[in-house]
């Protein structure tokens, strides 16, 4: 019985131990390979200093039309250091092209997607692709649907996540996006 009690104690340690160590990383040194290319890019590299708003996308979501006010902001405030990061995935409602081409070729034809879009990812649970794990243990919040967004700060924080309902243009989102734009870069 004691070595039964040991061994759940060191699997309940264990598992927060591996949480903790997970949050506790460089939120966006992770390789992600660009939606339907052979070309990867590390986050960090990529994207050191910039405030982003990461998305996990759908192609068939009844908030599908969220992508022009996405694009919408990448245009608005690219400029000033801002960038919408999308990554397709299927785990809510199978709601996306099971091809990477169908979805570039959507997201292109049918909303003019121009912000960077990634490969096809897992986003909840115990099988999200590992830098959805980091996002999700440092935010505190897992996507809940398609279209969940994160707020993520120059110094490479998550400032806030958005609800699927909220638009990436409604007047919370862009002050907070306008606020982290505003605090100069770290050197």
């Amino acid at each position: 019985m004691r070595g039964i009690l040991i061994a759940g104690w060191m699997i309940v340690f264990g598992i927060f131990g591996v949480k903790q160590a997970v949050a506790e990383g460089e939120l966006l040194d992770y390789t992600v390979r660009k939606l339907n290319e052979d070309v990867s890019v590390n986050l960090a590299q990529e994207y050191k200093g910039k405030v982003l708003l990461v998305v996990n996308t759908a192609s068939k979501c009844g908030f599908t039309g969220q992508y022009e006010g996405l694009e919408a902001l990448q245009a608005k405030y690219a400029d000033q250091g801002f960038a919408v990061l999308g990554f397709p995935s299927a785990d809510f409602g199978n709601q996306e092209f099971r091809e990477e081409s169908a979805v570039a070729d959507f997201c292109r034809t049918t909303y003019g997607v121009q912000f960077p879009m990634f490969a096809k990812a897992r986003v909840k649970g115990d099988s999200a692709d590992p830098f959805w794990k980091h996002l999700i243990a440092q935010s505190g919040t897992s996507p809940k649907w398609n279209f969940y967004k994160y707020l993520i700060g120059r110094d490479g924080k998550v400032i806030n996540s958005y609800a699927s309902f909220t638009g990436p243009e409604s007047g919370t989102v862009v002050k907070q996006i306008e606020a982290a734009l505003a605090e100069a870069p770290k050197s």
